[in-house]
Order: structure tokens, then sequence, then C-alpha cells
């Protein structure tokens, strides 16, 4: 009969759907957390492991596979749920994160600024001005926009299409509609710009300049030389232009940095022939823009594209390049070096901007990935290895090393916090870490199903559920299987 009874129980729990299954599994390995963790020996990795990092100071709780994990050190705290949530927590610096499946929604804060977004879609946001203003904005992209404050000037609605204003956004200081885009006014420091059916009709005006334009068929611009104060209290000259195109980009004419020292003049029949001429830089272009010479006099170099931008060839102080493209492309200036080679097989690029010296290799885009950067200064190094999808390495500047295998996102985007925390752990099946400090170093495969520890004096190995273990500290070597002491015996001497 009870055995009856489990046979009715397994049919049960086999029809139950595996989401739900999923879920009953976490919930239950949650709930028995409490006695696990009173148990002395906590190595029962894969179902549940705790155990001290290996880069910095801290200790690590994981459970469930990849499907929890608690992380505390000096500076933060961190627990999650991949890939459904993670909290991370920096209370040094007044910073905490919430992640819901991750990037779907998150909510940020750091001080007094708060951040909540469902996908770039919805969003809100609490901050405060540099004149100490509290504001408040909410998102509903791209249908409204709304921010209020205790200062009244920033305060803005805007119901798109059908009306509104909008401040400090969209690269513009003040933006209003209404009928969007039947008429849209926006603001740039003291540039107006008034829209009528946008982008085609506008009428502008600003200091020293008025202009218009009924886009593609003619328009107008003229910017009288005006000077203004800089931030250290020196009156500077700001230049004047003039432009005008009709049949865009049929016919172009502009004159600018009128009142200068490097005025320049620019015309372009499209696509017979464009040409700008300067005291610093002279280009002609014919069947723009597929033939162009340049004499870069500021920079020291001579150019010639013909087809651009399939073939460049440059020659100079300033700057050399010998581009065929795909088949190989080489060059250099005083601050980088760039070569490709039947592209996109091979990239390789080198920045050098003291106290740093960073060099990047790429095979196909993510296939192969090598980034090193050094410090001149000090010669401390840093390095990072991808290889998509299967895996990532990188060792800082302490020569501390970390390697996951595998890595079907990471080679593209490095470096990025949400995804670590939040997917990850999800397909980390092996983790190795040193650190060159300290000389300790931890290994771990399939979630801590096997999972090694050493460091100078100490050795920690646990397998399959913690079913075999091993541990030498200097003064004992014990082995456990199926959770009892078999042999404990002092460390042989050297």
């Amino acid at each position: 009969m009870p055995i009856r009874k489990h046979q009715v129980s397994l049919r049960l729990f086999g029809r139950i759907r595996p989401g739900l299954r999923l879920f009953l599994f976490v919930f239950v390995g949650f709930s028995i957390f409490p006695l696990v963790q009173r148990v002395e020996s906590a190595d029962c990795g894969f179902a549940f492991d705790r155990f001290a990092l290996t880069l910095e100071n801290g200790s690590r709780t994981e459970a469930a596979g990849p499907f929890y994990y608690s992380q505390q050190t000096e500076s933060e705290t961190t627990w999650a749920i991949p890939p459904f949530y993670s909290s991370n927590n920096k209370p040094d610096v007044e910073a905490h994160e919430d992640d819901f499946l991750y990037p779907l929604l998150t909510t940020i804060r750091y001080g007094k600024e708060r951040r909540w977004q469902f996908f770039q879609l919805i969003s809100t946001s609490n901050g405060q001005e540099q004149n100490g203003a509290v504001k408040h904005r909410l998102t509903l992209f791209p249908l409204y926009f709304a921010q209020r404050s205790p200062d009244t000037n920033l305060n803005y609605t805007a119901y798109l299409p059908f009306y509104g204003q909008l401040k400090n956004r969209l690269f513009r200081d003040e933006i209003n509609f209404v009928m969007f885009p039947f008429y849209v006014q926006t603001r740039k420091r003291d540039l107006v710009t008034d829209n009528y059916l946008y982008p085609i009709i506008h009428v502008r005006r600003g200091d020293g300049l008025r202009g218009w334009q009924v886009w593609p068929l003619a328009g107008s611009e003229h910017k009288d030389i005006t000077t203004h104060t800089n931030g250290f209290g020196d009156v500077e000259v700001a230049g004047g232009h003039d432009k005008s195109f009709y049949l865009w980009p049929l016919h172009l004419k502009q004159d600018a940095g009128l009142g200068t020292t490097n005025a320049e003049k620019f015309r372009a029949s499209i696509p017979f022939y464009a040409y700008s001429r300067s005291p610093q830089r002279d280009s002609t272009s014919v069947l723009w823009p597929v033939f162009t010479w340049i004499d870069d006099r500021a920079k020291k170099y001579h150019e010639w594209q013909g087809p651009w931008p399939l073939v460049i060839f440059t020659r100079g102080e300033g700057k050399t390049t010998s581009r065929v493209f795909p088949l190989f492309s080489q060059s250099r200036n005083k601050d980088m070096e760039s070569d490709s080679y039947l592209w996109p097989v091979y990239q390789h690029r080198r920045l050098q901007a003291a106290p740093l010296d960073q060099n990047r290799t790429r095979v196909l885009f993510y296939l192969y990935s090598k980034v090193v950067e050094k410090n001149t200064q000090t010669g401390a190094e840093k390095k990072r290895l991808d290889m998509w999808p299967f895996f990532t390495w990188h060792r800082d500047f302490n020569g501390n090393e970390r390697l996951q295998v595998l890595a079907p996102i990471e080679p593209a985007v490095p470096n990025n916090r949400g995804i670590e925390r939040n997917w990850s752990p999800l397909w980390s099946l092996w983790r190795a870490e040193d650190n060159a400090k300290v000389g300790a170093s931890s290994r771990s495969l399939l979630w801590n199903l096997y999972r090694s520890e050493m460091a100078p004096g100490r050795k920690k190995v646990s397998l399959l559920f913690g079913l075999f273990q091993y541990q030498c500290d200097g003064k004992m070597r014990r082995t456990r299987l199926f959770y009892q002491t078999i042999s404990q015996t002092p460390p042989v001497a050297n």
C-alpha cells in the first residue's frame, strides 16, 4: 500500500509543468537552508555549498546548482536567483540595485538618485539638481513624459503626439510641440528652432543667427561674428557662418569660422564634386564621396581616397594609412595603431595615451578577442582573453586570474555586471580562480559538483554532493565518505 502511494505521488509530480517543478525544487531547497547551515560542514555542492572567496575577502553561498547564490565582501552584498532576480548593495557608497530578468526590469539607487525602468520603455527616476532642487521623472516611451519638482521651472508634461513640453531631453534644453510633427519648437542654449511638418520646414533664430529651410528644396542660415566669456573669464570670438542649399543634397554652400584664423569655404554639387578650403586643411572630392584628396596642414598629412571607403592611402608626419578593404588595412598616428587583414578575420588596435598602453586583437569579431592594458608608469598589466562561446579569462592589475567555461554572452559585452550577476552563473560549467597575492586558488565543475580550494598550508576537495570530502589544514588530514570520517591523520612532514 505505501509503495502504491509513492507511485501515485510520482505520477502527479510528473504531470506538473517543468517551470513549476523548478520552482518547487528551489522552494524546497530554500526551506531546508536554515537546517543545512547549522551543519558543521556545508560542502554539499551542487545542492548547497558555502565557502570563502578566492579573489577577495568575503564568503559565498551557492545552492540548487546555478539557481541561488549569496555573496558578502568588505564593500558589497549580493544575492540572486538567476536569471529571475538579483540584489546588489554597496552601503559605503549608498548604492543599491535590483534586477528582475535583467535587463527587462531594474531598479537603481545611488545616494539620493533613484531610477526604475522596464525594458527602457517605462521608467521613473528621482534625482537632485546642482542647486539642490529634487525632481521626479516618469516616462512611458514614446507616449508620455513628465517631470515634477518643487522648483516649478523644472516641471514639464508631454503627451506624444498631441502636445507637451520636454526639458533637458533628447539633446535639447527645451522642446515644445503640438500635434507632432506638425509643429515642434526646440531650444539649445540661445538657439531656437520652429519646425513645421518636422523636419521639412523650419525657421531658426539665436544670438546673431537667423535662418530658414524648406527641405529638400532650399534653405539659408547666417550667423554674425559674436563674442562670449569662457569659464576662465576670458573673452573669446565665436566665428560666424553663412550656409545655404537648394535641392539638398545636390547643391551645398557654406562659409564657416568667419572672423577666426581658420575660416573655411565649402562648396558641393553632389555627386559631381565637393571641396573645402581653409588655412589648415584643403579637401577635394570628385564623384563624391568616391574620390577625394586631402591636404591637412594642421595634422601634417596628405590623403588619397578612391574609391572611398575601400581604398585609402595617407602619408605624413601626423598619420600613415594603407587600406585596400577588405584585404588589408594599416593605420598609424602618434596615439593609435590599427591593422586588419581579410576584415573581419583579423583586427588589431593599439592605443597609447600615457600612462595607458592598450592592445586589442580580434578574430571574426568576438570569436576570439584579446585585450592587454598596461600602466607604463607602474608596469602593472591587465589581460582579458575571450573565445566565443567557449570561455572568458581575465587577469587584473594585481595578478588575480579568473577563467569561466562557457561564455555565450560575455565576449560581446565584457565587464557587464548585470550579465555577470544574473546570467553567467547559469552556464558557468567550470570556474577557476587564482589569487596571486596570497597564493590561493579554487576550482569548480558543474556548480560545485566538484570543488577544490588551495592556499598555503591548506587544501580542500569536495565531490558529488559532498559524498567525498578531503581536507588538509596543516594540522590534520581528514577524509570523509558519505559524510562519515573514514580517515584522520596528521600530515606527512616535509
